[in-house]
Formats: structure tokens, sequence, C-alpha cells
């Protein structure tokens, strides 16, 4: 038999709803607190995958020693790279990578070395000079740079043995003379040259200035000067394809924008560069 009054059941039921209240209300905090929580998190691994995050920064100055026939796209890549490290300043020494190397080894202060052959790459690391193992970020293939019109009427490796054609090639130890040899000798062409150069840049000037009816060089090179130059493509070419690495050097002066400046070079953004420009990934 119950022995609660009127006034006394009015007030538990009172202080029942408003337990209940405050439960909910503490429910949903708790619940908000974890929605928050969720959000921040996602926002955390949105900006952990926003394009470029995986690239160190970089401040100071940075040395590039660079194959010659990066010369168009380093320079540009130099540009964004400064554009996205504030404070940041790249030099570039462009050359035959076999020049660049002996330099390095000599004590060149460089930050960071890209070659145009695994060869010539193989020289530093061989003498301590990699702080890193190198990483191939390209490839190119060779090509025959004729004038504008192709006056000769060159089709190919055998057209370049023809009297009075005039060709000019990069000297062997050098990345694209190293890579001319091979497809010569896959095609079976025995070939004297007028001229050695030193670096493909060399061999493509001479081409330019009428100094020569065809050189052997990169298809980028060909690309970056179709305004003055034609190329004609030969099937042995693929005999002879350049692999391109790129390090960090063991003594650079700025180890942070070494490291940046390779991580960079292998990035979204870098590849649209280079691939634009007609190096093939590697």
């Amino acid at each position: 038999m119950s022995t609660r009054t009127p006034t006394t059941r009015r007030l538990a039921v009172a202080t029942a709803a408003a337990l209940a209240l405050t439960l909910g209300v503490t429910a949903c905090g708790s619940d908000g607190g974890k929605s928050s929580g969720s959000t921040a998190s996602s926002t955390t691994s949105a900006n952990a995958s926003a394009p470029g995050s995986g690239v160190p920064k970089a401040s100071g100055t940075l040395t590039v020693f660079a194959a010659a026939s990066l010369k168009e796209t380093f320079t540009e890549l130099g540009k964004k790279f400064e554009a996205a490290n504030p404070g940041s300043k790249v030099t570039f020494n462009f050359g035959g990578s076999s020049s660049l190397a002996t330099s390095i080894n000599s004590g060149a202060p460089a930050d960071v070395f890209a070659a145009a052959s695994p060869a010539t790459m193989k020289t530093v690391t061989d003498a301590g000079g990699a702080g890193a193992q190198p990483t191939t970020f390209v490839r190119n293939t060779l090509t025959i740079a004729v004038p504008e019109g192709n006056p000769k009427h060159i089709a190919g490796l055998n057209d370049l043995t023809a009297s009075g054609v005039k060709v000019a090639l990069c000297a062997k130890e050098v990345p694209c003379g190293a890579a001319a040899q091979t497809a010569l000798k896959a095609a079976g062409v025995n070939l004297t040259p007028v001229t050695l150069e030193q670096d493909v840049k060399g061999a493509l000037t001479k081409v330019e200035l009428g100094e020569v009816d065809a050189s052997l060089v990169y298809r980028t090179d060909v690309r970056a000067d179709a305004a003055k130059i034609d190329g004609v493509d030969f099937p042995e070419a693929d005999k002879a394809v350049n692999d391109y690495p790129i390090v960090a050097l063991a003594k650079a002066p700025n180890k942070d924008g070494a490291a940046a400046f390779v991580a960079y070079v292998q990035s979204p953004e870098a590849k649209q560069v280079l691939t634009a420009a007609g190096f093939q990934a590697p």
C-alpha cells in the first residue's frame, strides 16, 4: 500500500525528468566531442595528402649540377621550387655529365647531381660522393637533329655516311656520345664525325649554325629547339635509351635543400614538366 501523497508523486516525476534531460545532454556532448575529433582527424588527413605535402621544405642557396639536356626543364623546375619554398635559391651548373662528375669528385661544392646515365653517376657513387642511393627519375632517347626542312633528306643512320654529309657527335665519354655509339653499332653503321662535342648542346649548336648537316642528340633537345631544328627518329634508338639518375651529394652544403630538391624532381608536378618536354617515365 503506497504512502506517497500527490505532491510527493509530482516531485518524483519532476526529478526523474530532470535526470533524464541531464543524461541526454551529457550523451550529446560526448557524441559531439567524438564528431569534432573525427572532423579534426579528417582535416589533418586531407592536409597530409595535399599535393606536394610529401616534399620536404627548403631554404637557403642550393647548387645543382645537371646534365646539359636538362637545362630547359630544370630551369623551369628551379623557379617552381623557389616559389614553393620562399627563401630558397636554386643555382645550376649545366654541362656534360662526365665533366660534372669529375668536378664533384674533385671537391666542387654542389648539393645535387643529376646525370644523363647511370655509368656517369657511378663514378660519383664509387668515389663516395653520393649521400644516398641515386634514383632514376626520367629516361631519354636519341634522334637525328637536322636543319629545318631536312635539306639532305636524311631518313636514318645509314644516310649519315653519305658523301658530303657532315655529322657532329658527342664525345664517347659523354652519355649522349656513348648512346650514339651503341645505336650506330646496333645499326651496323661506321661513322666518322667531323667534330666531337663535350655535351649534347654543343652537338646541337653545330646543326643550328649550319656547321654540320646532322647530329645525334636527345629528342628532348630537338623538341626544345623545334623552331630551328627538325628531328628524324630511327629504330636503333630503342637500343640506346639513357636512364637519368639524381642524388643528394654526401658533402652537400645545404643537405636539407638537397633532399627537398631531389624529392621535388620526383613529384607529380615535376613529372608533368619533364614528360611535356619529351622525357619518358623510368
